[in-house]
């Protein structure tokens, strides 16, 4: 048994690690590390009480903060690279002073992965945005773990960019099941268009290992190569994992992103209509749910039937978001929303973006000022299903569904990387 407020206050957390190696060649990449409590209770069962005592962000400071005071206790080689988990709730929240040292020594001394989950993006895309945007500005990586486990980690995927692509360990025991088709099919796809390094979790057996290589894999971690335990004595890297380029935060709406790449024609609402609702019902097809991302103007445009269809999608969709002057933060059940004022730049577009592990479709349009009826007032568009193009526009939405202010976020992300 053990109480979650003396396990915070005390700092009552231990560090266990497990290898991470190069499939290819056998060579030591580096470790991950992992939390324990007393007696060994397991994270989740640390988080699941911090929660409740609303203690999360601080655990997971406290968490590491003894990974890193461990490492940092060897003298490690500084071209291991330690793969680390976080909540990036945390990045809302200051470092607790007395972690605030060993958190700055690690930024400078060790080459850290970062690992997120899908369902830290679903919950608060803009605070993921936030730490990682600090975490690469420290010159450290982002891992997206166990993808394939749900399967809206496919379509979330390329929001978070990340580093290192982490095969769910399920997936080596089903290699030939479709569903581990489609995933090793996506995250392929995403290695070789970003230079992400793909990692499988879970090999237990040789033959595991060679599942995993075709399935796109180069690096493995699992009981094969060594259980969770102390930090081996002068642990050498036998070679390198690469980082790759991040991509473009644009502060621009995505009218001006795609309209600056595409034609842009002039037609009225009326007939944008059917354009935007083919997107919107793409959204709602298939086995890989796509995110839907719109932006309405105003309340006004966000309908009940239209609330009702984003309802609906999102009880599928990783994530579904609405925005508009108005809007609250969950216009619709499961939704994401914003508040904006009247002057901000988004107030005059009509967007609908989707995004999929193997589509991407964005309508963007930007409204001229007519009066007169709804249905004939004219707006400027464009459409586009360049991959590159509709996630850039996409990305350019999540900073508005923030539940902080912008000083807030970069105030958090300064106390947590800086």
């Amino acid at each position: 048994m053990f109480h979650i407020h003396e396990v915070i206050d005390q700092r009552t957390v231990t560090t266990v690690f497990q290898p991470l190696v190069d499939l290819a060649g056998g060579g030591l990449i580096g470790f991950e590390a992992l939390s324990r409590g007393p007696a060994g209770t397991s994270p989740d069962r640390l988080f699941a009480a911090a929660r409740k005592a609303g203690r999360e962000a601080e655990l997971d400071w406290v968490c590491r903060a003894a990974a890193f005071r461990t490492i940092l206790a060897t003298d490690p080689d500084p071209a291991l690279t330690w793969f680390v988990n976080m909540e990036p709730r945390a990045s809302r929240v200051p470092c607790p002073p007395d972690l605030a040292g060993i958190i700055d020594e690690a930024r400078h001394r060790l080459r850290v992965v970062t690992e997120v989950t899908e369902r830290s993006i679903a919950d608060d895309p803009a605070g993921l945005l936030t730490a990682t945007t600090g975490l690469r500005a420290a010159g450290w990586g982002v891992a997206l773990d166990d993808v394939g486990a749900d399967a809206g980690s496919l379509a979330l995927m390329p929001f978070i960019h990340p580093d290192v692509v982490k095969l769910d360990m399920q997936l080596l025991h089903e290699p030939d099941e479709p569903h581990t088709a489609r995933v090793a099919a996506a995250v392929g796809a995403y290695a070789e268009a970003s230079g992400a390094v793909v990692l499988a979790e879970g090999i237990e057996t040789a033959r595991h290992a060679a599942t995993a290589r075709t399935m796109g894999a180069t690096i493995g971690q699992g009981w094969h190569y060594g259980r969770p335990g102390p930090l081996p004595a002068h642990a050498r890297a036998g070679s390198s994992l690469p980082f790759i380029e991040p991509p473009r935060l644009s502060v621009d709406t995505p009218f001006t992103i795609v309209s600056r790449k595409r034609p842009v024609t002039r037609t009225t609402k009326g007939r944008l209509m059917p354009m935007s609702r083919h997107l919107e019902a793409l959204a709602g097809d298939g086995t890989q749910p796509p995110v839907l991302l719109a932006c309405f103007q105003e309340a006004r445009h966000f309908t009940p039937a239209t609330a009702t269809r984003f309802a609906r999608i999102a009880m599928h969709s990783p994530l579904v978001a609405a925005l508009g002057t108005g809007l609250g933060t969950e216009p619709a059940p499961g939704v994401h929303g914003t508040a904006f004022g009247p002057n901000d730049p988004l107030v005059g577009e009509w967007n609908v973006i989707v995004v999929g592990p193997h589509l991407a479709a964005a309508l963007v349009a930007r409204d001229l000022g007519d009066d007169g009826p709804d249905r004939e007032r004219r707006f400027d568009f464009a459409l586009t299903h360049d991959r590159a193009l509709v996630l850039e526009a996409a990305r350019a939405l999540l900073p508005w569904l923030a539940p902080a202010t912008s000083g807030e976020l970069v105030s958090a992300a300064g106390s947590a990387f800086g």
